[in-house]
């Protein structure tokens, strides 16, 4: 019988490794990490929420095999995690993105057996385009699971986890966690864990210029992974220390660097918050210690990120910085 124990390949989620970073972001007398959620077999941080959000409806029996439907909203991440969960499980699922979604996120999808639907609204809200599908293909479809991201608490409860294994690895002393935001359930979880366990760490929520999480839009957004249309319910402001915001250009340039510098070729969420700490390095003091949560890997983003002639044709020429070598 099928009890909905992560079995298999699934049982491999979580524990991902905390990886020095010792030369994207030199900073005198600060430790910088990164916590690696490539490393889970889905390839991304979204792999543990997939498995939060599903686990206990399986064991309950609420999703059968042959005869549910697993139904969400996602920019790639997410639906791979939920695609692999439920060819593990033997559940369909349909998966709702959007243009800005990757190639590569869409092939993937699809090679776990999952049913793409791609929006393309004619105004600019792509997160409200989806969950509208979303909504239709509910009432539609019977026996159909939202499994919801943007509001479901199992998201957060996630990430709790997430957090305990960086302070375990840092044995308790964590100064800063560099964290981008997309539905806010990392934030809310790594956030819920400090707060409950008393932690001094401050919370650096990384966003993107043309998100309206924390403001107003101020550019058109072309990387998925972080920001959104509207601020998720899940996003907890008053657990943050600091906002950063960062545009698609400290992005590219940031995951570029990455690679050159450190070997580590990222997805854009990650760049996102190495952009992030290079705007604050010089007001980090002697002695810390910071983390940045990096959600991803950069193969999902080969045709725009690490793509030339992409970056060349809407940014021109990014070259910023040499290799760093020590």
């Amino acid at each position: 019988m099928n009890t909905g124990e992560p079995g298999g390949v699934l049982a491999t989620i979580g524990r991902t490794p905390l990886v020095a970073l010792e030369r994207v972001v030199p900073i005198a007398d600060v430790r910088v990490f990164a916590k690696m959620e490539k490393f889970n077999p889905g390839g991304s941080v979204k792999d543990r929420t997939a498995l939060h959000m599903l686990r206990g409806k399986i064991r309950s029996g609420e999703l059968v095999p042959g005869r549910s439907v697993v139904v969400e909203s996602t920019s790639g991440n997410l639906g791979v995690g939920l695609a692999q969960l439920c060819a593990y499980f033997g559940l369909e699922l349909i998966c709702v993105v959007d243009t800005r979604t990757t190639a590569q996120s869409v092939a993937l999808l699809r090679a776990y057996g999952a049913t793409v639907e791609v929006v393309s609204p004619t105004g600019g809200d792509l997160l409200a385009a989806r969950i509208a599908r979303v909504r239709e293909l509910v009432t539609r479809l019977p026996d159909a699971f939202w499994p919801n991201q943007y509001e479901n608490p199992l998201n957060a409860a996630a990430h709790e986890q997430t957090m305990a294994e960086i302070v375990t690895a840092l044995d308790g002393r964590l100064d800063y966690l560099f964290c981008s935001v997309s539905t806010g359930g990392t934030l809310r979880g790594c956030a819920d864990y400090i707060r409950d366990h008393g932690l001094a760490t401050k919370l650096v929520a990384v966003d993107a210029a043309g998100s309206a999480i924390f403001h107003t839009p101020t550019e058109h957004r072309r990387i998925p992974g972080h920001g959104a249309g509207r601020r998720p319910p899940l996003v907890d402001v008053g657990a943050v220390s600091e906002i950063v915001h960062v545009t698609d250009l400290e992005c590219v340039r940031a995951c570029r660097l990455l690679v050159a510098r450190e070997a580590i070729l990222a997805g854009g969420s990650s760049g996102a918050t190495v952009s992030a700490l290079r705007k604050l390095r010089d007001r980090i003091p002697a002695g810390s210690r910071c983390v940045l949560v990096f959600p991803d890997d950069g193969n999902r983003y080969l045709d725009t990120i690490y793509s030339d002639s992409w970056v060349f044709e809407h940014f021109g020429d990014v070259r910023e910085e040499q290799p760093c070598v020590i």
